[in-house]
């Protein structure tokens, strides 16, 4: 591999991560305008299926920002932005009901979201000092050479939490559409929009981790070059 080629690739990436991030929103905002059944908003969705799981200890609570959704499985909490906690259309019951699908995999001990809790604190660690140190790592790389080094292996636990976060979000999206299918939550009409969104949505995580290996392997790549 060599540095056109490794350019190359960023740039691809670059552009895809572009597109995915495009279409995510433009998605939402389509599928925003499209009615619910039975008028449900975001929260209503989510309260039904956290009882249809026999969930009763997650706490579904209203964030700021757009598309800041998340489950956070510390404190057990359902943050839903408020588009989507007031929202009674496709887009807020599927992502509310995706946001379900991980503490769903929290109540059930789901296996890739344990690993990936276990490497957040790591994580955290690990984004703070590597840009510091894998940038005077290359600076110094023909003096201190195993200084890049600890930087790759630092920056390759971000990359390894990357595709961890695949199987969880892939996971959390299925269980989302199964439950809003079997439920009859989604119509035979709208069912296709919210698998439309979600999936859209996966594929920006996609795109992450890619981005995330190709810059793993060209720090890895300028290690080696510079060792002798």
């Amino acid at each position: 591999m060599n540095i056109p080629i490794i350019w190359i690739i960023f740039g691809v990436l670059f552009v895809l991560s572009l597109i995915a991030s495009s279409r995510v929103k433009s998605k939402f905002k389509k599928y925003s305008k499209i009615p619910m059944n039975y008028g449900m908003t975001g929260r209503d969705v989510a309260e039904q299926m956290l009882r249809d799981n026999d969930i009763r200890d997650v706490t579904i609570q209203e964030v700021n920002g757009t598309l800041t959704d998340h489950y956070n499985p510390v404190n057990k909490t359902l943050n839903l932005s408020r588009e989507v906690y007031h929202g009674k259309s496709v887009a807020a019951a599927a992502v509310a009901a995706h946001e379900c699908g991980h503490a769903v995999q929290h109540a059930t001990a789901y296996y890739w979201l344990g690993l990936r809790s276990k490497l957040v604190p790591a994580v955290n660690i690990s984004s703070r000092f590597t840009p510091w140190i894998l940038f005077i790592g290359i600076l110094m790389v023909q003096k201190f050479p195993a200084l890049l080094l600890a930087g790759i292996i630092l920056f390759a636990v971000t990359t390894l939490f990357s595709f961890v976060t695949l199987p969880v979000e892939i996971n959390a999206s299925r269980r989302a559409l199964v439950w809003l299918n079997t439920h009859n939550i989604t119509s035979p009409d709208t069912h296709s929009y919210a698998e439309s969104a979600l999936r859209s949505a996966a594929y920006t995580y996609v795109v992450s981790a890619l981005t995330s290996l190709a810059t793993l392997l060209y720090y890895l790549m300028i290690y080696l070059e510079n060792r002798n």
